[in-house]
């Protein structure tokens, strides 16, 4: 319904999501009210779930106890997924991100999508019964979230949220018995935490990492700003460090930070307060003109390992 409804092209996807979604689930209240109003329906089990409940769940078969109902649920719905992964990886994986070549190779991008949603709805719903509707919807977003800030590949990170999930869901686990809490809140806890520490510090994607490099590329662009002011000023009055804050509208102290860069890159010389360009200065510069003049790649390639600027 959230697809046809956003192939009209009237609406966003997100904005048919929260369209069908509210509905559906107003229907499903209105259902529950009118044919089950006098059945109790604990808020706890259903939102938040109660795993150290589901041992007691037993399956039975022909009398013999074979264990625990959610273990065999889940159980086979883990095989089937694995192995439905396992043999249609490549399918999945064209289909997903580019459902024009799929369709050129043979592959049905439709038929694949919808086995997939097949394969999460049956997964979401073997796993409420279980676990509740928060931890499930956690565990289906948060690891997948959290690889996705680590790596880009898409092996790689199917390994990397498998982790997140175990790894949360058992010290999660642990958390609750210490403070005797609820289990899937626990890990959901966990699940957000784990989250957030990549979230903050991943080395690419991380926030830190992130605002690290936008303050260097300022630095930089500062510094090339720097150079190019000496490269098109010949007076000595404009060079001298006393007037270098004045003729580019800089504070102090970001002038002596940018000179201090310069000099420590060997892209100037300073003598009697007046600055000027190394052999080393002239030349990268002359290429950052040529550059801002053709605006080709090839002079983008030649600057990569000098100059952070024009490294994407």
């Amino acid at each position: 319904m959230v697809e046809y409804i956003q192939k009209t092209g009237l609406v966003k996807e997100d904005t048919a999501i929260g369209l069908v979604f509210p509905a559906l689930f107003s229907i499903g209240v209105i259902m529950i009210a009118k044919n089950a109003n006098d059945v109790h329906l604990d808020v706890d089990a259903v939102l938040l779930g109660e795993l150290a409940f589901a041992p007691f769940d037993r399956l039975i078969i022909s009398g013999a106890d074979v264990g625990p109902k959610s273990l065999w649920i889940i159980g086979t719905i883990l095989a089937i997924t694995v192995g439905l992964l396992f043999a249609f990886f490549k399918e999945l994986k064209i289909s997903t991100f580019d459902a024009g070549l799929a369709a050129s190779l043979g592959f049905s991008p439709v038929a694949i999508h919808y086995g997939l949603m097949t394969v999460s709805s049956v997964t979401t719903v073997g796993a409420f019964d279980a676990v509740g509707a928060i931890l499930v919807v956690a565990l289906m977003i948060a690891p997948a979230a959290t690889a996705y800030l680590l790596t880009n590949e898409l092996k790689r990170m199917l390994i990397y949220a498998i982790c997140f999930g175990v790894c949360s869901a058992i010290s999660g686990y642990w958390v609750a018995h210490w403070l005797d809490a609820s289990i899937a809140g626990s890990i959901t806890t966990m699940l957000g935490i784990l989250f957030l520490a990549v979230y903050l510090f991943a080395p690419n994607k991380g926030v830190i990492a992130v605002l690290y490099r936008e303050k260097q590329q300022r630095t930089e662009v500062s510094l090339l700003t720097f150079l190019l002011h000496l490269k098109n000023h010949t007076d000595e009055r404009e060079r001298h460090v006393n007037h270098l804050n004045e003729h580019i509208n800089w504070q102090k102290v970001r002038s002596k930070s940018v000179l201090d860069l310069a000099l420590k890159n060997n892209m100037i010389l300073l003598d009697n307060n007046i600055v000027s360009l190394t052999e080393k200065g002239e030349a990268f510069t002359s290429k950052a003109i040529n550059y801002i003049i053709t605006n080709k790649d090839a002079q983008i390639e030649d600057m990569k390992d000098d100059f952070f600027l024009f490294r994407g």
